[in-house]
């Protein structure tokens, strides 16, 4: 299972509306309690692709966001990234490009401009996994 607050589902949200039809991504942090994941610290970054179909994620903003994760007593627990216009599932490209199977793979699909769909994901190979999300 992972947590996140409401506050920050809505910041990433924010973000992906303001970004769309251009993919929003960026990492998310926190700590680990057994199986349990809980995201503390949400960071968005820019998508340099600028991209309506997939991501990449700045370097230079991926590494300081990594030290201040760090600084806080936290570790990466993966990362976030919208879907304009298609279902929260990875693509075949996402699957391709996930690269830490241990990571949490967070998916916005804004398809429904009414009910926007936020799950996590797991994936191993070309395997993805639904990961029990609360919002808290």
């Amino acid at each position: 299972m992972i947590t996140m607050h409401k506050e920050d589902y809505e910041r990433i949200l924010a973000h992906a509306r303001q970004e769309a039809p251009v993919e929003a991504c960026g990492l998310i942090g926190g700590t680990i309690d057994g199986d349990d994941k809980h995201i503390e610290r949400v960071y968005i970054l820019t998508n340099i692709d600028h991209a309506e179909e997939h991501f990449t994620l700045d370097p230079k903003e991926q590494l300081t966001a990594i030290k201040d994760m760090r600084a806080g007593g936290f570790v990466p627990l993966g990362n976030w990234h919208s879907h304009p216009a298609s279902p929260s599932r990875p693509s075949e490209e996402d699957k391709r490009l996930a690269f830490d199977s241990r990571a949490s793979y967070l998916i916005l699909s804004l398809q429904d401009a009414n009910s926007p769909v936020l799950n996590s994901f797991h994936i191993e190979g070309t395997e993805a996994n639904r990961e029990e999300l609360v919002i808290l």
